[in-house]
Protein backbone atom coordinates (compact mmCIF):
# COMPACT_ATOMS: atom_id res chain seq x y z
CA UNK A 1 0.00 0.00 0.00
CA UNK A 2 1.07 3.54 -0.69
CA UNK A 3 1.89 5.46 2.48
CA UNK A 4 0.98 8.77 0.88
CA UNK A 5 -2.11 7.35 -0.79
CA UNK A 6 -3.54 6.09 2.51
CA UNK A 7 -3.37 9.52 4.20
CA UNK A 8 -6.77 11.26 4.30
CA UNK A 9 -7.14 14.76 2.84
CA UNK A 10 -8.72 17.25 5.24
CA UNK A 11 -11.06 19.67 3.43
CA UNK A 12 -11.24 23.17 4.98
CA UNK A 13 -14.69 24.54 5.79
CA UNK A 14 -14.52 27.19 3.04
CA UNK A 15 -13.85 24.58 0.31
CA UNK A 16 -16.55 22.51 -1.43
CA UNK A 17 -15.89 19.20 -3.20
CA UNK A 18 -18.06 17.75 -5.98
CA UNK A 19 -17.34 14.25 -7.36
CA UNK A 20 -19.46 13.06 -10.31
CA UNK A 21 -18.70 10.91 -13.37
CA UNK A 22 -15.06 10.30 -12.34
CA UNK A 23 -14.40 14.07 -12.27
CA UNK A 24 -13.61 15.85 -9.03
CA UNK A 25 -14.41 19.56 -8.84
CA UNK A 26 -13.02 21.61 -5.97
CA UNK A 27 -14.16 25.17 -5.36
CA UNK A 28 -12.76 27.59 -2.80
CA UNK A 29 -12.26 31.30 -2.13
CA UNK A 30 -9.48 31.64 -4.73
CA UNK A 31 -11.23 29.82 -7.60
CA UNK A 32 -12.18 26.37 -8.78
CA UNK A 33 -10.31 23.42 -10.28
CA UNK A 34 -11.48 20.18 -11.89
CA UNK A 35 -9.60 16.98 -12.69
CA UNK A 36 -10.43 13.60 -14.19
CA UNK A 37 -9.75 10.68 -11.80
CA UNK A 38 -7.89 7.64 -13.15
CA UNK A 39 -10.02 4.47 -13.56
CA UNK A 40 -7.70 2.48 -11.22
CA UNK A 41 -8.75 4.49 -8.13
CA UNK A 42 -11.87 5.96 -6.61
CA UNK A 43 -12.62 8.76 -4.11
CA UNK A 44 -14.62 8.46 -0.90
CA UNK A 45 -15.83 11.81 0.44
CA UNK A 46 -17.44 12.03 3.88
CA UNK A 47 -17.48 14.55 6.74
CA UNK A 48 -14.91 16.92 5.21
CA UNK A 49 -12.38 14.15 4.53
CA UNK A 50 -11.36 12.72 1.15
CA UNK A 51 -9.90 9.22 0.93
CA UNK A 52 -8.37 7.75 -2.23
CA UNK A 53 -9.09 4.02 -2.57
CA UNK A 54 -7.47 1.68 -5.12
CA UNK A 55 -9.96 -0.54 -6.96
CA UNK A 56 -7.56 -3.51 -6.97
CA UNK A 57 -4.38 -4.53 -5.16
CA UNK A 58 -2.03 -4.56 -8.14
CA UNK A 59 1.08 -2.40 -8.26
CA UNK A 60 -0.29 0.09 -10.79
CA UNK A 61 -3.45 0.84 -8.77
CA UNK A 62 -1.39 1.49 -5.64
CA UNK A 63 0.88 3.84 -7.60
CA UNK A 64 -2.13 5.73 -8.97
CA UNK A 65 -3.54 5.91 -5.43
CA UNK A 66 -0.52 7.90 -4.22
CA UNK A 67 -0.41 10.12 -7.30
CA UNK A 68 -4.14 10.85 -7.20
CA UNK A 69 -3.99 11.67 -3.50
CA UNK A 70 -1.16 14.15 -4.11
CA UNK A 71 -2.99 15.79 -7.03
CA UNK A 72 -6.27 16.17 -5.11
CA UNK A 73 -4.45 17.50 -2.02
CA UNK A 74 -2.69 20.08 -4.22
CA UNK A 75 -6.06 21.11 -5.65
CA UNK A 76 -7.50 21.61 -2.15
CA UNK A 77 -4.46 23.64 -1.08
CA UNK A 78 -4.53 25.67 -4.29
CA UNK A 79 -8.15 26.84 -4.03
CA UNK A 80 -7.82 27.63 -0.32
CA UNK A 81 -4.29 29.11 0.01
CA UNK A 82 -2.75 29.19 -3.47
CA UNK A 83 0.83 28.54 -4.56
CA UNK A 84 3.69 30.90 -5.27
CA UNK A 85 7.27 30.76 -6.47
CA UNK A 86 9.77 33.59 -6.19
CA UNK A 87 12.47 34.16 -8.82
CA UNK A 88 15.49 36.44 -8.40
CA UNK A 89 17.40 38.19 -11.17
CA UNK A 90 21.14 38.62 -10.56
CA UNK A 91 23.47 40.60 -12.80
CA UNK A 92 24.54 44.14 -13.61
CA UNK A 93 21.75 45.84 -15.57
CA UNK A 94 19.46 42.80 -15.38
CA UNK A 95 15.88 43.71 -14.48
CA UNK A 96 12.23 42.90 -15.13
CA UNK A 97 9.17 45.04 -15.87
CA UNK A 98 5.51 44.09 -15.88
CA UNK A 99 3.27 46.09 -18.23
CA UNK A 100 -0.33 45.04 -18.79
CA UNK A 101 -0.05 41.26 -19.35
CA UNK A 102 3.54 41.04 -20.60
CA UNK A 103 6.61 40.47 -18.43
CA UNK A 104 9.61 42.13 -20.08
CA UNK A 105 13.02 40.76 -19.08
CA UNK A 106 16.23 42.72 -19.64
CA UNK A 107 18.82 39.99 -19.07
CA UNK A 108 21.83 40.79 -21.22
CA UNK A 109 20.51 40.00 -24.67
CA UNK A 110 20.55 42.62 -27.44
CA UNK A 111 16.75 42.88 -27.24
CA UNK A 112 14.44 42.57 -24.24
CA UNK A 113 12.58 39.28 -23.89
CA UNK A 114 8.78 39.46 -23.58
CA UNK A 115 6.84 36.76 -21.75
CA UNK A 116 3.01 36.87 -21.99
CA UNK A 117 1.31 36.09 -18.68
CA UNK A 118 -1.00 33.05 -19.06
CA UNK A 119 -4.56 32.96 -17.70
CA UNK A 120 -4.82 31.81 -14.08
CA UNK A 121 -1.37 33.16 -13.17
CA UNK A 122 -0.55 36.46 -11.53
CA UNK A 123 2.93 37.95 -11.68
CA UNK A 124 4.37 40.75 -9.58
CA UNK A 125 7.77 42.43 -9.76
CA UNK A 126 9.37 43.97 -6.67
CA UNK A 127 12.56 46.09 -6.77
CA UNK A 128 13.02 45.22 -10.50
CA UNK A 129 14.81 42.01 -9.43
CA UNK A 130 12.25 39.79 -7.67
CA UNK A 131 9.48 38.11 -9.66
CA UNK A 132 6.64 36.41 -7.78
CA UNK A 133 4.59 33.83 -9.71
CA UNK A 134 1.33 32.89 -7.98
CA UNK A 135 -1.82 30.95 -8.83
CA UNK A 136 -4.11 28.13 -7.73
CA UNK A 137 -2.74 25.35 -9.98
CA UNK A 138 0.59 24.05 -8.62
CA UNK A 139 1.64 22.53 -11.94
CA UNK A 140 0.95 25.74 -13.88
CA UNK A 141 2.78 27.93 -11.33
CA UNK A 142 5.84 25.67 -11.51
CA UNK A 143 5.74 25.55 -15.30
CA UNK A 144 5.55 29.34 -15.67
CA UNK A 145 8.39 29.81 -13.17
CA UNK A 146 10.51 27.27 -15.07
CA UNK A 147 9.82 28.99 -18.41
CA UNK A 148 10.84 32.39 -16.99
CA UNK A 149 14.00 30.87 -15.47
CA UNK A 150 14.85 29.24 -18.81
CA UNK A 151 15.17 32.68 -20.47
CA UNK A 152 18.55 33.15 -18.73
CA UNK A 153 19.48 30.32 -16.34
CA UNK A 154 22.15 31.17 -13.75
CA UNK A 155 25.72 30.59 -14.86
CA UNK A 156 28.26 28.97 -12.50
CA UNK A 157 31.09 31.55 -12.64
CA UNK A 158 29.47 34.81 -11.53
CA UNK A 159 25.95 33.57 -10.75
CA UNK A 160 24.32 35.91 -13.27
CA UNK A 161 20.87 34.99 -14.52
CA UNK A 162 17.42 34.12 -13.20
CA UNK A 163 17.23 31.68 -10.28
CA UNK A 164 14.67 30.47 -7.78
CA UNK A 165 14.85 32.34 -4.45
CA UNK A 166 15.63 29.15 -2.52
CA UNK A 167 18.07 27.79 -5.13
CA UNK A 168 21.77 27.58 -4.34
CA UNK A 169 24.11 28.03 -7.30
CA UNK A 170 27.33 26.00 -7.03
CA UNK A 171 30.05 28.37 -8.16
CA UNK A 172 33.14 27.36 -10.14
CA UNK A 173 36.58 28.77 -9.38
CA UNK A 174 37.48 30.06 -12.85
CA UNK A 175 40.88 30.32 -14.53
CA UNK A 176 42.77 32.31 -11.90
CA UNK A 177 42.41 29.71 -9.13
CA UNK A 178 44.89 26.86 -9.03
Amino acid sequence: MSRIGKKPIQVPSKVTVNYTNRTVGIEGPLGKLAREIHPSVDLEIQDGVINVVPLSDDRQSVAFQGMTRALVANMVTGVSDGFKKVLQINGIGYRAELKSDVLTLFVGYSNPVGYPVPNGISLSVEKNNDITVSGIDKQQVGQVAAEIRAVRPPEPYKGKGIKYADEHIIRKAGKSAK
